[in-house]
């Protein structure tokens, strides 16, 4: 089995951190846009889509700034994380998300992102 690989992924977006990181902590921020239904008891979130459920620890976080991820099946060192940055050039705010794949993955696994972000920009009116 190959060893998966980090990779980083950023798109800047036209919302304010506060608002943004309500999407991106809160079960019913991640509802909108990520999952079709997201429960979270003691820092497990439990992520449906289509009937199957995936379990993800709240592992990490800043208010404001990002929040860390562990599927619960995958190794302890994997994780999924959404960060927000604010660029000293143009003051935009900018979503970062890292998360692991296979090497040869990674283009689709970027692409699963891409379509999320856009509905989770959708919602954010963005």
């Amino acid at each position: 089995m190959s060893k998966k690989v980090l990779y980083t992924l950023e798109y800047p977006v036209r919302c304010s951190p506060r608002i943004l990181y309500e999407f991106l902590s809160t079960p019913a921020g991640l509802q909108e846009w990520f999952a079709d239904k997201v429960d979270e008891r003691d820092d497990v979130f439990s992520f449906s889509w289509n009937g199957a459920e995936e379990r993800a620890e709240l592992v990490d976080g800043e208010e404001d700034k990002f929040i860390r991820f562990h599927w619960l099946h995958t190794p302890k060192e994997e994780y999924f994380e959404f960060s927000i940055d604010k660029s000293e050039v143009t003051n935009q705010t900018i979503l970062i998300i890292k998360d692991f794949a296979d090497k040869k993955e990674i283009k689709d696994q970027s692409q699963l992102w891409e379509y999320q972000v856009k509905d989770l920009f959708h919602r954010l009116g963005a």
